[in-house]
């Protein structure tokens, strides 16, 4: 067979593009495939064995519709694409999570869509249980709580409570992520898998968990009703309410559902219970519910059946899955435990070791520090023993010079005892000098005295010798011519000597107190200057004694 008719030989095929939560995947179709071809392969490609909860799902006409599983691909009403998007989305939820989530796959799968639905506000949280979800779901995202690690700001970029909650609350983020970090740090130990089964089983029991919404009308009065389709049954709701139903039928008291054009029937197990009617918009909503309908009541009806082969199988698988990550979660934990224990030991070790460093860096500048005091100790011991000995010689130096200034002193003093000593020579000699001259004087004065009765007695000597002559001799008045000394010279010559000598002697003792006196001064200015003299060096001597006092 040719290379040519081998390539006629191959089918032809379409692309798709299937979503899921937190993936794309691209596959080759063949045109022939119907929808449980695609469904199969995408679940073959995930690893998913609980196909029965999922469905694709597309968008056409602005209204969300699922994949037929019996019908070809290509004959449903899908967007014309190139590639064909589809969602692979949860069709059908559990009653109960905890129980029916056999793989991990599935669990996450769940736990990625509950949610998205939760962030956009598809399904109502109260403010409390947003942020506990967000807790569990930091956990499965970042494993346990560090705070080394998980600095505040790590979940800046984390899209983890509805825009209502943060509108609700003028909270910052920083807030927030205090707030989450406070429950994120109590679930240290809880695996990713376990995170989010306990981010699922809250969010089972909310309100709005796994239903949905059809807007419809109970008459053909156009009554605003909403019908809710979940995993226990149909319940009826106000428009303007969407928590608790106004009415609810569980599956197990459903005879039978069935529509005809826009209208619906819902009618009970108890025959003489009350028919239910309802209309739709389209008639495609009554096809889509009644869809839902069927895959919700056959879960339903097959939870409380005896459990299949391949179920039972895959519980048991589920089981052992469980009992061997426990296992493993215990050995990883308790290794965590013992690498954490190490970590510690060797952080405790490396901080002895770096204290111990420090210790030493600190005992190694502590001796440099020894050495350079040492060092300058004994420059300071050299410089100390130079002051020594300079301060010995300026000791020596000052004792001598106190001596010297004592022997000083002793002969200022033996000086001054000898200045006051010729002072006080002095002054007796002054006294002397005084009372000396004050008998010369009174002496003087006697002499003086003396004197001037010598003259006055000569004065009268010499007129009673006048008078006498007269008497005696009147012609030596009458003749003037003749001279009287002459005549006394003749008549008289005793008298004359007599009187000469007695001149003589007064002369004599007149020059004699005239040299006395000027004796006398002579004495007294010699006196006076060597009192002047003395009175010198006795100030020079005060003033050496003051210099001295202030130089010591």
């Amino acid at each position: 067979m040719s290379i040519r008719g081998l390539k006629k030989k191959q089918p032809k095929t379409f692309k798709v593009k299937i979503v899921t939560v937190d993936a794309e995947m691209e596959f080759s179709c063949e045109m022939k495939w119907k929808g449980k071809d695609l469904f199969d392969l995408v679940c073959r490609a995930l690893g998913l064995r609980e196909t029965w909860f999922f469905g694709l799902q597309y968008t056409i006409k602005g209204m969300c519709t699922w994949l037929k599983m019996d019908k070809k691909v290509l004959d449903q009403e899908i967007p014309k694409e190139d590639p064909i998007s589809f969602h692979f989305l949860a069709k059908f939820y559990p009653e109960k999570v905890e129980e029916e989530l056999l793989q991990e796959i599935t669990q996450h799968l769940f736990f990625l869509q509950v949610k998205k639905q939760i962030l956009d506000e598809e399904i109502y949280c109260s403010p409390e249980a947003t942020v506990l979800l967000a807790s569990y779901a930091v956990q499965a995202k970042y494993g346990d709580y560090d705070p080394n690690f998980h600095e505040p700001g790590f979940l800046a970029h984390d899209e983890l409570l509805p825009k209502r909650v943060l509108r609700q609350y003028q909270l910052t983020a920083e807030m927030w992520e205090e707030k989450i970090t406070a429950w994120y740090a109590e679930h240290r130990g809880i695996a990713r898998d376990e995170a989010e089964m306990n981010y699922l089983k809250i969010a089972q029991d909310l309100e709005m968990y796994g239903v949905n919404y059809f807007p419809i009308a109970q008459n053909k009065n156009h009554t605003d009703l909403l019908l809710g389709v979940d995993a226990k049954g149909i319940h009826i709701y106000s428009i303007n309410n969407r928590f608790s139903p106004n009415k609810s039928f569980e599956w197990s008291a459903i005879r039978n559902i069935s529509y005809s054009e826009k209208e619906l029937t819902i009618k009970p197990l108890d025959k003489k219970a009350e028919v239910f009617k309802f209309f739709s918009s389209q008639l495609k909503v009554n096809k889509l519910i009644l869809q839902l309908c069927i895959g919700n009541h056959d879960l339903f009806m097959r939870r409380r059946k005896v459990d299949s082969i391949e179920i039972q199988q895959m519980k048991a698988q589920a089981r052992e899955e469980k009992a061997r990550k426990k296992m493993e979660n215990q050995r990883l934990a308790r290794e965590k435990q013992l690498r954490e224990e190490a970590e510690r030991a060797k952080e405790e070790l490396e901080r002895r070791l770096f204290q111990l460093e420090d210790e030493a860096r600190q005992a190694n500048e502590a001796l440099l520090r020894s050495q350079e005091a040492a060092e300058l100790l004994a420059e300071k011991a050299q410089i100390a023993e130079e002051e020594a000995k300079l301060l010995a010689q300026n000791a020596a130096e000052a004792e001598q010079e106190r001596q010297r200034l004592e022997i000083t002193a002793l002969k200022t003093k033996e000086e001054k005892r000898l200045m006051e000593q010729k002072m006080r020579e002095a002054e007796l000699i002054a006294v002397k000098l005084v009372k000396e001259s004050d008998r010369r004087a009174k002496e003087a004065e006697h002499l003086k005295q003396d004197l001037h009765e010598a003259r006055e007695a000569e004065r009268k000597a010499k007129q009673k010798l006048l008078d006498i002559t007269r008497l005696n001799y009147p012609h030596m008045v009458k003749y003037p011519q003749y001279s009287p000394t002459d005549s006394r010279d003749a008549n008289f010559d005793k008298g004359s000597i007599k009187l000469d000598l007695k001149d003589i002697d007064l002369k004599r003792l007149s020059f004699e107190i005239e040299r006395e006196r000027l004796d006398y001064l002579e004495k007294s200015r010699k006196f006076e200057d060597r009192l002047k003299e003395l009175k010198s060096e006795i100030l020079a001597l005060k003033l050496e004694e003051k210099q001295s006092g202030l130089s010591s």
